[in-house]
């Protein structure tokens, strides 16, 4: 069943009086579930990513404080102290990330008074230098502070420090390399999802020539730099953070797939696909398109379509290394065995068509299983390094 665009379809459902008591029913039960988790000894982290995964995520800026840490394996009571003024002098990058960051503004919120933005600005400049500095094998790119500003605004300097860290060592790995080739390859896992799910939007966007550029500040933002509502941006991060490193990729393609009718009503040409699909509606369901995601990695994880985005065998990168990530962050958990016996399973082939309704809490728990285990063969895959075929070379604005 394909995913379409339907009418009248917004980020928040309209409620009765009923339907108010029973979310607001439905968000205390909830809240008090992460409660359980965070006090659980030791922390349940299998919880907490079917929390994060399911409706309506994390909730709460003051509930995504305690549970992104755990969700990265971050010991909040061990963070770096504020880096002194001999840092942006010793940088290299200091004077990108001064032009990158001063033509932030909109990432803050409306409203906010410029001292107070001034003020976050130049912590933002420090966390990254801060990173780099520590992490000399990883390079800057453009739209990094794009990810960055979403965790100050969230958790604050220091906090945000050590889960900027951590992801860019991890989840963000293959971004931050010297060259673009992973994270081109990263990309050509685009198409082939979409052509499981939809042939024809696949063939139509093959004739087109439209490539997948127009979802790269997409992906290597996190989606940061293009959706305008902060609430959607942090309920996608609750989704990223716990899920696998290919995740952001998995819910491009739900977008693509989501404006089918669009897609196939656009001219049949490069500059006309590509404008359609890199302006991304600021309306969409983010819930069903979060369920969606979920419900392709589980039908066509990353270990079936390798082939297709077929590459030489890299050592260090995101998904190659989240093996061993997610065995470190299995030590706040207290279901080793249950997680052994579930890694010793084969994986089986999806059996029947997905449906847009959203998955079953069994379904939140084997998508949340797969963010520690990389369950169905996955870790066992390496992204590579050959680049992907790229689109004909134009002129692209891909951070306006």
């Amino acid at each position: 069943m394909y995913l379409k665009k339907s009418h009248s379809v917004g980020a928040t459902p309209r409620l009765n009086g009923i339907g108010k008591q029973d979310h607001e029913s439905k968000r205390k039960r909830k809240m008090a579930e992460i409660s359980q988790a965070l006090t659980a000894t030791p922390v349940d982290v299998a919880a907490l990513r079917r929390m994060a995964i399911s409706e309506g995520g994390l909730l709460t800026d003051q509930i995504r404080c305690k549970v992104w840490p755990k969700l990265l394996n971050i010991q909040t009571d061990d963070l770096l102290d504020k880096p002194g003024a001999a840092l942006r002098e010793n940088s290299k990058d200091y004077q990108q990330v001064l032009l990158d960051v001063r033509r932030s503004l909109r990432r803050f919120p409306p409203g906010m008074p410029d001292e107070q933005r001034e003020g976050l600005q130049e912590e933002l400049i420090d966390i990254i230098l801060q990173v780099l500095l520590g992490n000399p094998q990883l390079h800057y790119y453009q739209g990094y502070h794009d990810i960055v500003v979403t965790f100050l605004l969230v958790v604050g300097e220091k906090l945000a420090t050590a889960l900027v860290e951590k992801l860019s060592t991890h989840h963000l790995r293959d971004f931050m390399d010297p060259t673009m080739d992973n994270t081109k390859h990263i990309l050509n896992y685009l198409m082939p999802i979409i052509e499981r799910v939809n042939p024809e939007v696949h063939d139509f966007m093959q004739r087109a020539e439209v490539g997948t550029i127009f979802a790269l500040s997409w992906l290597i933002t996190w989606f940061g730099h293009v959706l305008s509502d902060f609430r959607h941006v942090v309920r996608l991060y609750d989704f990223f953070l716990a899920c696998h490193p290919l995740m952001p990729i998995y819910f491009a393609a739900v977008i693509v797939l989501y404006r089918e009718s669009e897609v196939l009503e656009c001219d049949c040409d490069m500059a006309s696909v590509h404008h359609l699909l890199s302006q991304i509606p600021q309306d969409l369901p983010y819930e069903t398109l979060i369920s969606r995601a979920g419900d392709l990695f589980v039908q066509f994880p990353p270990s079936e379509l390798a082939r297709e985005a077929a590459q030489q065998q890299s050592q260090r990168t995101a998904f190659s290394t989240f093996k061993d990530f997610e065995l470190v962050s299995a030590q706040q958990r207290p279901d080793i065995v249950l997680r052994r016996r579930f890694k010793e399973q084969p994986a089986k082939e999806a059996e029947s068509k997905v449906v847009l309704a959203r998955p079953s809490s069994s379904g939140f728990v084997k998508l949340a299983v797969m963010g520690l285990t990389v369950a169905l063969g996955a870790a066992a895959l390496a992204v590579v390094n050959t680049a992907l075929q790229w689109a004909p070379k134009i002129d692209l604005q891909l951070f306006p």
